[in-house]
């Protein structure tokens, strides 16, 4: 049976499904420290929130990334990418901190593009900067 889990399939197999849990998981947060309803404003057309989601996505996907390859075992794996995403979630809140002018939530809510973008790739950038510290 050890040899089952040591082949490169189940282990491929076992890494993407708890990454795309991670990920459901993760979202589910975002979805609660945000003050919009991702799928919703989606499902209406708000690009805004649809780059910003994809940020997101694209941001825990990428610290997934550099966790598989930097650890042996799975649960090491979920570990720095729950640690990973916990920098992510602050860099978030950083962000809303950074913009007292505005409020990031409100402004991607009514889809302002320019600051989903901005939301987007500060997201990505920063998943590039967690992964590489992990």
């Amino acid at each position: 049976m050890s040899n089952f889990w040591e082949n490169e399939l189940v282990e491929t197999a076992a890494y993407y499904s708890v990454v795309v849990l991670c990920i459901i998981v993760f979202l589910a947060v975002f979805e609660l420290v945000t003050s919009y309803k991702n799928w919703e404003e989606i499902q209406n057309g708000n690009f805004a929130v649809a780059m910003a989601t994809g940020g997101k996505i694209f941001g825990i996907a990428n610290i997934f990334r550099f966790s598989i390859e930097q650890h042996d075992s799975l649960l090491q794996m979920i570990g720095s990418g729950c640690f990973g995403f916990l920098l992510l979630l602050l860099g978030y809140f950083i962000f809303e901190f950074m913009t007292p002018k505005f409020n990031i939530d409100k402004e991607i809510k009514n889809d302002n593009r320019a600051v989903g973008f901005v939301s987007l790739v500060i997201s990505v950038g920063l998943s590039f900067v967690i992964g590489a510290g992990i």
